[in-house]
């Protein structure tokens, strides 16, 4: 499986021999740099280029091209070297780019003797710089790891080489420039990728059919799970349609002509130009779909994603920055000569001056970025449909009931230690694949257990309802139902809203009679649609049975329910879901321990969510634990009684 690094993330590498694939998009120059420990490289003899391309262990091309095969064999380098850097830098020509900013990003990988890629690297965050240190391969311990470093430099190549201890890097950045620049004006980019839409267009031409319109594929799930879901494997992207043909005096257009036929999806709004050397100016909605929801889905996603990265990369660096001054402070104290006079102190100043250099490096990179993502996140708040916005959003005072079922619902935000301001939502697929379960247990985070047991049940159970009237609010008119178990009735207070507005088809069941009739009747339900599907008699089913999705709320689980009733809730949670009857679960696990193992696998069947703030869930992507700020509605705020309102009066309209 290919690891996908991170700037400044590091990885083992299982071979000595290996490929290096290079994909730009616009023709580039790659070359190789060997280094002693420290990263310095003796002299231009031990840089391969165009101009140089074999070294001992070392192969590059000879000419600046969008998509380079370099061969490196770690066995084979001289014993001195102990870095292996691999540097891209763009070719100086008529019509060639000046800046990484201007292009695509570059895209490297590793692979190994067999081609099975090991890991790779996409060089973002590049702009006015003309040339970049890629990767970067050194000995820890008599075994080779790779860096993904994406160094840039405004100053070129020569600038690269310089930083690198060259002597007279210019002159050796200008012959670098010279090899290349007879087989510049010959090379051609990479035609753009086919996509899934264009290769199944293809087929069919070739099977005597025609191409035909293919509608969108499926949207993409979050990009985590047991939260966004950490675990939860992140969907493939919608495909995104060819361009309009190109003239013959224009670039050549490489996609199927079947394909020149499908509607595409209304284009994003077009961004305001951007001021030479700033950040662009963010859009909502700038994302790939074939909706304007689906595209602010695909959005926010997306600005999940850049947040991790580079948390990622910060983190990174700064145990980079840790684990470089531990090694330099052991050579300082390791050497005699360092002990006598103040030699030693300043050794260690330095060490120290520079882990400080370099953390400040990482930081400013970090608040770059956590600047525009900030800048970012202002413009789509606003933009979200009721599904994906915060209660306090100005959306919900022009709510109506809607006519079909959004792709994914807002369960509440994520952030993380490094940027606490910056809130992400985070949305979950609809139809829920998964019950929840809020936890009102004061052991499970530090918030919690500063709070009184009674407040805390009576938050979580605050916090049940606000998820349910979500639901009921996203959902059309009949198409989602509600029912409530309330054994000894002590949530009265919080299933008000609820209540008073008549969303619910029958009051909240309390005592072991309506814990029994609820269950029973939910129990039935999953038994008929289940054999109805599997023997494919959906029309038998019988007419009063109601076909709309189904959510139960259980709270203070597990007062009232005796064995039997445990076993059918059990049965909800596992197979429910597949027949649109969901579960949410308000509990303290510790009150369920008389059960012990037994209900192991209803607390994993479920999504945990809190009713305060809480760092429980980790995505296995770059293994951050992100806070869950669960919902809230402003204090106050009419806007939850209002919505529900709207959506009891929809449904009285549609049993007329």
């Amino acid at each position: 499986m290919t690891a996908e690094l991170v700037r400044g993330q590091n990885h083992p590498l299982p071979h000595a021999r290996l490929e290096i694939r290079v994909s730009a998009g616009k023709p580039v120059v790659a070359g190789v740099t060997l280094g002693d420990e420290e990263g310095r490289v003796p002299g231009a003899e031990w840089v391969a280029h165009p101009g140089r391309s074999g070294l001992p262990g070392i192969e590059v091309s000879r000419q600046a091209t969008a998509d380079h095969r370099l061969t490196v064999d770690l066995d084979s380098v001289p014993a001195a070297v102990h870095r292996v850097t691999v540097l891209l830098a763009l070719p100086i020509g008529p019509a060639a780019p000046v800046r990484f900013g201007a292009v695509a990003a570059p895209f490297v990988a590793v692979a190994a003797p067999d081609g099975t890629e090991i890991v790779s690297y996409t060089v973002t965050d590049l702009d006015s710089e003309s040339a970049v240190v890629a990767l970067e391969f050194y000995r820890r311990q008599d075994a080779w790891k790779v860096r993904a470093v994406g160094q840039g430099y405004a100053g070129g190549l020569a600038a690269l080489l310089g930083d690198q201890g060259i002597d007279r890097a210019g002159e050796l950045a200008a012959a670098i420039q010279e090899a290349v620049a007879p087989g510049l004006a010959r090379t051609v980019g990479t035609p753009p990728p086919r996509t899934t839409e264009v290769r199944r267009g293809a087929a069919a031409a070739s099977n005597g059919t025609p191409g035909g319109d293919a509608g969108p594929g499926p949207g993409p799930g979050p990009a985590v799970g047991p939260g966004p879901g950490p675990g939860a494997a992140p969907e493939p992207l919608p495909t995104t349609p060819p361009p309009p043909a190109q003239t013959h005096d224009g670039p050549i257009n490489y996609t199927h002509p079947g394909r020149q036929s499908a509607a595409p999806p209304p284009p994003p709004p077009a961004a305001p130009p951007a001021e030479p050397g700033r950040p662009p100016v963010p859009v909502a909605g700038d994302a790939t779909g074939w909706s304007l929801e689906e595209r602010l889905y695909n959005q926010v996603w997306g600005m999940f994603e850049d947040l991790a990265r580079t948390t990622a990369a910060y983190r990174s660096a700064v145990d980079f920055a840790e684990s470089r001054l531990d090694q330099e402070l052991d050579r300082a104290l390791s050497d005699p000569r360092n002990r006598i006079g103040g030699s030693g102190d300043a050794a260690r100043e330095a060490a120290r001056a520079k882990h400080d250099r370099l953390t400040e490096q990482a930081r400013e990179v970090l608040d770059r970025d956590l600047a525009q993502l900030a800048a970012e996140s202002d413009v789509v708040e606003p933009a979200l449909p009721p599904a994906f916005a915060r209660w306090d959003n100005p959306v919900w005072h022009a709510y109506r009931v809607p006519m079909e079922i959004p792709m994914a619902l807002r369960l509440g935000d994520l952030h993380l230690p490094e940027s606490p301001e910056l809130r992400i939502p985070m949305l979950i697929r609809l139809p829920l694949e998964r019950g929840l379960w809020v936890d009102s247990g004061r052991a499970a985070s530090e918030a919690a257990s500063m709070m009184d047991e009674g407040q805390l049940r009576r938050l979580a159970m605050d916090t049940a309802v606000t998820h349910a009237a979500r639901l009921l609010a996203v959902y059309p008119a009949g198409e989602f139902t509600v029912h409530v178990i309330d054994p000894a009735g002590s949530a009265a207070a919080s299933l008000a809203p609820l209540v008073h507005s008549g969303v619910l088809d029958e009051p909240p069941a309390s005592g072991a009679q309506g814990v029994s009739t609820v269950l029973a009747k939910l129990t039935q339900r999953v038994d008929l649609v289940q054999m109805a599907v599997r023997g494919g008699a959906s029309d038998a089913l019988p007419p009063d049975l109601d076909t709309a999705e189904q959510l139960l709320i259980v709270n203070d689980f597990p007062h009232g329910f005796d064995d039997r009733a445990v076993t059918q809730l059990r049965y909800l949670a596992d197979e429910g879901p597949a027949v649109g009857v969901h579960l949410m679960l308000v509990a303290d696990r510790e009150d369920a321990s008389a059960y012990g193992p037994v209900l192991d696998p209803l607390w994993r069947s479920l999504l945990r969510v809190t009713p305060v703030p809480d760092d429980h869930l980790a995505d296995p992507w770059v293994q951050h634990t992100w806070t869950y700020e669960p919902p809230r509605v402003p204090p106050g705020s009419q806007v939850l009684q209002q919505v529900l309102a709207q959506v009891a009066e929809a449904r009285r309209t549609w049993r007329r």
